[in-house]
């Protein structure tokens, strides 16, 4: 399950795991124009973990989730 909420300078997408147990902490991306951060819950140490993509890692992630094992490299369209 997941929503998505447009706000003034970002689009916010949070992740809900639903899966089976032992269930994961909800995890937030937030896309700005030049960053994309994904937040999540640490109950071990009671703190929020963030992870910063560009625009461009968050392109390579999303071919890379389609790709069988190896190395690639993206090109832009011209």
């Amino acid at each position: 399950m997941f929503t998505i909420e447009h706000e003034f300078d970002a689009s916010v997408i949070t992740l809900i795991d639903e899966g089976k147990s032992p269930l994961r902490e909800d995890v937030t991306v937030q896309a700005f124009a030049s960053v994309i951060t994904f937040d999540q819950w640490d109950p071990r140490t009671n703190t929020v973990s963030t992870i910063s993509l560009s625009p461009q890692q968050l392109r390579d992630l999303t071919v890379a989730l389609n790709l069988p094992e190896g190395i690639y490299r993206t090109i832009p369209k011209s």
